[in-house]
């Protein structure tokens, strides 16, 4: 696995929309505060022409003038990382008019992203073999003030923070609208997650304290902290961390751009970590969903699953919620299953790492997730 030099302070940071651009608000506002912001801490801003673009459908521009933007920004030394300037709908389209080849030669570069930046995400990994960034899109890093979660997407690409963790609330209703679109996350609902351990039918509730970070902490930070107790540990498994959207993951399975085989294969010895979330799915096609990446191989050598909060969260269809969606497929792998995970498109997410190593703790108070570069 290829690793990409982390983000220099006073670095330049490239801006690409391979998917939705920043044409409409809250989006326009929040990405020009984010691009203010940035400035503040000393970065540069190199924006790509797709940027504040609005002539695509699904996307910001049309299929090959959007590929040909995140060629020439990928490829390019004016830029040192590269960060989405939102999800959308289609940019699988724009994979067709991508070089995966040249992707793979040319020098690796952090590109960050979610939700319909699965496509690069996840292909960056498993085609081109170089970790990326599952994370926050330009336009998040405009609210007012930062969430922690958005300090740790920087910190990430920086390489000063790969153990991330639970952040004790979600956002149930957001606030961001376009009359305020600067509104921070409106983290409101307790986080609890549900630990499915192997050969139990019934989950483990894990209430987060939005503390679970205090069990990475070491040196001087340890010894000032107050809280000297440490949670007793439900579980912890390791693995290749792969995943992200799986509205994208199933549109990309059996395609030509599908060698997860292959990067199985490659990987074996690690195993894997499969983090997951849905955005437009109901209960039923996340079912379906699970039920196609299983029966299609994808997850052979698992460890463990990391499983987001969709957006259908709380809805039941026909007697089937979001846990028995996913539960009752992948219960027979025998391996730990982590359900309402802070991934992906209910707020907060954490950033992780797609391609990379990771080290998944939980306590009795909530997780932490390390990640290797190995």
């Amino acid at each position: 696995m290829r690793y990409a030099p982390f983000l220099n302070e006073q670095g330049r940071i490239g801006f690409v929309a391979p998917s939705f651009g920043c044409n409409i608000e809250p989006y326009h506002t929040a990405f020009q505060n984010a691009l203010k912001q940035f400035e503040r801490k000393g970065y540069q801003a190199v924006l790509g022409p797709n940027c504040y673009a609005g002539e695509g459908i699904g996307i910001s521009n049309t299929p090959e003038k959007c590929a040909q933007e995140l060629m020439e920004y990928y490829c390019t030394d004016d830029n040192e990382v590269l960060i989405s300037c939102g999800g959308g709908e289609l940019m699988c389209e724009v994979l067709a008019f991508l070089d995966f080849d040249r992707l793979s030669q040319a020098s690796p570069k952090w590109y960050m992203g979610y939700s319909d930046n699965t496509n690069m995400t996840f292909l960056q990994a498993t085609l081109c073999d170089t970790a990326a960034i599952y994370g926050p899109c330009a336009a998040a890093f405009g609210m007012e003030p930062w969430h922690p979660a958005i300090h740790d997407a920087l910190a990430v690409l920086k390489g000063e923070k790969l153990t991330v963790s639970d952040y004790g609330k979600w956002e149930k209703e957001g606030l961001k609208d376009e009359l305020n679109p600067l509104a921070p996350y409106h983290v409101t609902e307790p986080s609890v997650l549900r630990l499915y351990k192997p050969g139990v039918t019934e989950p483990e509730m894990i209430p987060c304290s939005g503390k679970a970070a205090r069990n990475c902490i070491s040196g001087e930070e340890e010894a000032a902290h107050e809280d000297k107790s440490v949670p007793s540990v439900r579980t912890t498994f390791s693995g290749r961390l792969i995943g992200g959207c799986m509205d994208c993951l199933v549109t990309l399975l059996g395609t030509e751009f599908d060698k997860v085989a292959a990067f199985q294969e490659r990987y074996r010895e690690d195993g894997f970590i499969w983090f997951l979330e849905a955005c437009d799915l109901n209960v039923m096609a996340i079912r379906r969903a699970v039920w196609q990446m299983e029966h299609a191989g994808w997850f052979r050598y698992v460890k463990g699953f990391l499983i987001g909060r969709p957006l259908c969260h709380g809805e039941e269809l026909m007697g089937l919620d979001q846990y028995h969606a996913v539960v009752d497929l992948l219960a027979g792998h025998k391996v730990p299953i982590v359900m309402d995970a802070d991934i992906g498109h209910i707020p907060p997410m954490m950033p992780i790492i797609c391609g990379s190593m990771g080290d998944v703790t939980v306590y009795e108070d909530g997780m932490t997730l390390a990640m290797r570069c190995e």
